[in-house]
């Protein structure tokens, strides 16, 4: 694989083979986000993907699972897509799944016949930054989405048949703003028929840490960082606050967590709760900062 580095994955993906179809993202301009800073977006001609998946079905012929990198695959055109999924499932005869990163301006843009074609081609899972719900925090981290618009985005991959993973970002609204962020981000997700939800823990890369301050400055609000008893908190809160009315897979599986927990909820809402107060009395210990991650 002619990689263009760096190159991401979600951590569920860490056994999938992956094709960079794009390169970097064509948002780009989300405040918490240094992953694809360094580089210009594109889109991998058509021709060289092709390629490349005929190369790696002659190394890896037994391939399960197939990750469409890097941050914005669904910006590409429909016909475009369907040729790489047809050319992935005819090479890969085991392949199970085929998922993607999905911004929210690319299910609003694609129309629900369009992405019913991309699932049906095989394209089943989809990742998808919620961040959060509150429709105040979204303009201070520059998401580029609003809290309808993203239930609307979202409402349409499901309606398609799509498996969707939903990340919420920890600390995001920092020490003033943790309730609303927790509240308005669970008030979103129950109302959505989402897979998976999962959490990250706000990390900022040096590169960024002054433009995130800024953001919220330029909305008037100031971001004061949470501590890790904090997040504690704010995992306790959206746990509690989580009912949707389909089971939701939850996971804090990313390096970037200082407790991992995985369940189901609502069904496993009081075990997870047990463990975070074991953690939040000294009984379980964090994971240290020095060997969290992005």
């Amino acid at each position: 694989m002619n990689y263009s580095y760096p190159l991401y994955r979600p951590p569920s993906e860490a056994n999938s083979l992956i094709f960079q179809v794009t390169e970097g993202c064509s948002f780009n301009r989300c405040s918490f986000c240094s992953m694809y800073r360094e580089k210009s977006f594109s889109e991998k001609p058509i021709d060289k993907v092709l390629q490349e998946i005929q190369q790696a079905a002659q190394t890896q012929p037994y391939t399960k699972r197939i990750f469409l990198a890097d941050g914005d695959a669904l910006y590409r055109d429909t016909e475009t897509l369907l040729k790489i999924l047809q050319s992935l499932h005819a090479s890969f005869p085991q392949l199970e799944r085929v998922s993607s990163y999905a911004l929210p301006n690319n299910l609003l843009t694609k129309t629900p016949e369009e992405l019913l074609a991309l699932r049906e081609a095989g394209l089943t899972l989809l990742y998808y930054g919620v961040e959060t719900g509150s429709a105040k925090l979204l303009k201070c981290i520059t998401k580029g989405a609003t809290p309808s618009k993203m239930q609307t985005g979202l409402q349409k991959a499901t309606d398609a048949g799509f498996q969707v993973s939903a990340t919420v970002i920890l600390g995001l609204g920092g020490l003033h703003y943790w309730q609303e962020h927790i509240e308005e981000t669970a008030k979103l997700i129950n109302t959505l028929n989402l897979t998976y939800v999962s959490t990250l823990q706000l990390t900022l890369d040096d590169s960024i840490a002054e433009e995130y301050q800024q953001k919220f400055q330029r909305q008037n609000r100031e971001f004061l960082p949470q501590s890790d008893q904090n997040i504690l908190n704010e995992q306790v809160l959206l746990i509690s606050l989580i009912s949707p009315e389909k089971s939701v897979i939850f996971r804090s599986n990313h390096a970037s967590n200082a407790l991992p927990l995985k369940g189901v909820l609502p069904k496993d809402k009081d075990a997870l709760l047990a463990q975070l107060s074991a953690a939040a009395n000294g009984a379980t210990e964090l994971v240290p900062e020095w060997l969290r991650g992005l």
